[in-house]
């Protein structure tokens, strides 16, 4: 088989999932090729008519991770609690969800920067479909609180409604350990200033990737906190992403080695 992979989002040519997927491709030993295909909000119930005749896998990217889950036939453990995906995948004419994103989150920060998340006190800039995956995970992996700092009403409280231990406010946290901006580097205003509760022990962790180093992380850089962009979380949700599609076995980190 020539496995069709994609990734669809907009904006989308600053994308760097096809070359991941070569590269999980080359890997395991299997052939295919991966596109970027644009797409809105509005046009995602063509989503499944992609899936249906284009490709056999995609990733999913913004602004679709929310859209994508009505689309799909049956959803994995993660999509069903978030309510997002990332992950599609086509068989015997259904659509599959998975979301590998906050769980690549979690291995990548884990893995890259050899710490345990294990009674960490965490905030969360955003409440997109990424946050939700990525608290989702935090909550997981046994995090002491997460505290989600959002725009959208409606999408905090769906966070922390669903979490004993994540809330939407900053009072009584004291010393942040890990300190995560999920928020569209695009949208965003000033960079603003530094946390009350992070110190030079914090980490801060932009999922922007493009560019390198944003207004944000270089404050926290500043500060002296160890900061990464989104490429770690990029190459390890892209592992477990594959891992789902094709049941084997890729390491993020050999991924991550390609981006570098």
């Amino acid at each position: 088989m020539r496995w069709r992979l994609g990734v669809v989002g907009s904006p989308i040519a600053h994308s760097r999932s096809p070359q991941l997927h070569a590269a999980g491709l080359a890997l395991v030993g299997l052939e295919g090729t991966s596109e970027r295909f644009e797409l809105r909000e509005n046009d995602a119930p063509q989503l499944r008519t992609l899936m249906a005749g284009q490709f056999d896998a995609l990733s999913v990217t913004m602004p679709l991770k929310m859209a994508a889950v009505q689309l799909c036939d049956s959803l994995d453990d993660v999509a069903l609690r978030t309510g997002v995906v990332n992950s599609l995948l086509a068989r015997d004419g259904e659509v599959h969800g998975a979301n590998t994103d906050g769980l690549g989150f979690v291995n990548a920060v884990e893995s890259e920067l050899s710490v345990s998340l294990v009674d960490a006190r965490v905030v969360v800039h955003g409440a997109g479909g990424a946050a939700h995956a990525i608290v989702d995970a935090l909550v997981h992996a046994g995090v002491a609180s997460v505290t989600v700092l959002g725009r959208s009403l409606a999408n905090v409280d769906s966070l922390t409604s669903r979490y004993d231990n994540v809330h939407d406010h900053v009072e009584g946290v004291g010393h942040v350990d890990l300190v995560v901006n999920t928020t569209p580097a695009l949208s965003r205003e000033s960079s603003g200033s530094v946390l009350d509760g992070v110190t030079a022990t914090s980490i801060a962790i932009d999922i922007a990737y493009d560019p390198t180093m944003t207004p944000w992380r270089s404050l926290y850089e500043d500060a002296g906190c160890r900061t990464r962009n989104g490429l770690g979380m990029l190459a390890y949700q892209a592992a477990l992403q594959m891992t789902w599609w094709w049941d084997v076995t890729i390491d993020g980190g050999e991924l991550l080695k390609v981006l570098q």
